[in-house]
């Protein structure tokens, strides 16, 4: 890796870490956003990773609802009443509705939460010899943070977790998507069918949408049943004579119990004020909520509140750097000599000499290096490491930096 300054190349003392010296381009927000998502009229609208989606599900919306708008015209040519007239009209509005709420949901920001570009700096001092913590430390052996903290939450104790992606501590209701690698507020889920992450700022919206397909089912499949009971003669000869209302009866008797399953247990969900997300993993009737207001209070917290202003500004010009490395700061426990599907906890593991906990990855490592160290004589030349000291390979790196801007002075003479 090398450093360029004025087509003055100099090798650089880390294989990775490059510098540009060269100013910055100007982009949008949205070109370098480091998300999964796509946008659309130059980052106004937000969609999540799988956005195509979209096109099956506004197939499986869109083709049952307008087959039974055709149907209904074809009912009003031959016999043309003020009841059929209505039928078709409450069929179109319920049908716009549900693609209206559908892309509402889809192309809005769901609440993602802006990214650091470094490491927040630590708020308090813990003991580094808790065995029991597990700690963010990464590129920076200096700084330590730790993995969970715990906030206070209408008087319960919520624990937040550090988000090595975006370099945050989630706030609380908030986690990581991985599918569009965003950390969302008040996450609910991904939904796979609108092609968005479900978040503080677009779950009123997929609220009407799941709630406006099952009334569209509903409708759809109620009147189908109605056009064939006003036929004439038998009822079987009615539905060989009519099978596209016998194939729309079909379809949404089918159709409703999924969407209407899901809109029963989200009205629950509601009315407990949780999320799927918190549902499914930490089971709040077993253990006191320490979200909820009561039914009451949780329905009018969704339908009166104002829905949050976005946090992220996805058309602000940004400074683009060039040739920086990139990539998640996940801790060096999981970057280091373990993988992520071998972590381990620190509470593990057998009890050494002095009693304390050691982790059975580091029972047969050899510290003979370390205890020769101790054993040297006082006033001797031994290096020092502090983590809260500079190594002397930073001090050379400033020093090599430095050289590296008086020659850069230099060629601009």
């Amino acid at each position: 890796m090398t450093i360029k300054s004025n087509n003055v190349l100099a090798s650089s003392p880390s294989p990775s870490v490059a510098v540009s010296l060269e100013p910055p381009r100007n982009r949008r927000l949205y070109q370098v956003w480091k998300g999964n998502n796509k946008f659309l009229f130059g980052g106004r609208v937000v969609f999540g990773q799988d956005a195509s989606s979209l096109f099956l599900t506004s197939f499986l919306i869109g083709g049952p609802a307008i087959t039974f708008c055709i149907r209904m015209m074809l009912i009003i040519k031959d016999e043309d009443t003020t009841f059929n007239h209505l039928v078709l009209i409450g069929g179109s509005i319920l049908t716009i509705w549900n693609f209206m709420f559908l892309f509402m949901t889809s192309g809005r920001d769901p609440g993602i939460i802006p990214r650091n570009t470094h490491l927040p700096e630590s708020e308090e001092s813990f003991c580094t010899n808790t065995s029991s913590m597990e700690w963010v430390n990464n590129k920076t052996p200096n700084l330590k943070l730790p993995r969970v903290k715990d906030v206070i939450v209408n008087g319960h104790t919520v624990k937040v977790k550090f988000c090595d992606t975006c370099l945050l501590y989630r706030p609380p209701r908030a986690s990581h998507c991985s599918i569009c690698n965003n950390c969302v507020q008040k996450f609910d889920h991904h939904c796979p069918w609108v092609g968005q992450c479900i978040g503080s700022r677009n779950y009123p919206f997929f609220i009407l949408f799941i709630s406006s397909s099952t009334l569209l089912c509903i409708y759809v499949f109620s009147f189908s049943w109605v056009n064939l009971l006003r036929q004439q003669g038998r009822l079987w000869s009615s539905m060989s004579r009519d099978a596209l209302s016998v194939a729309l009866i079909v379809y949404c008797f089918i159709a409703v119990w999924f969407v209407g399953g899901l809109t029963v247990f989200h009205l629950y969900l509601i009315s407990t004020n949780q999320t799927t997300y918190e549902n499914f993993r930490y089971r709040y009737d077993k253990k006191e909520n320490p979200y909820t207001k009561g039914i009451m209070e949780n329905f009018k917290e969704l339908s009166c509140s104002k829905i949050p202003k976005t946090m992220i500004n996805f058309r602000e010009w940004v400074a683009e750097e060039e040739d920086i490395q990139d990539e998640s700061f996940a801790s060096d426990l999981e970057k280091g000599f373990i993988s992520s599907k071998q972590k381990f906890d620190m509470d593990m593991g057998v009890y050494g000499k002095d009693g304390m906990r050691v982790p059975g990855i580091l029972q047969d490592l050899d510290y003979n290096g370390i205890e020769d160290l101790k054993k040297k004589k006082p006033g001797a030349n031994d290096t020092s490491f502090d983590i809260f000291v500079p190594s002397d390979q930073d001090l050379k790196f400033s020093q090599w930096k430095s050289k590296i801007e008086v020659n850069d002075q230099d060629v601009k003479k």
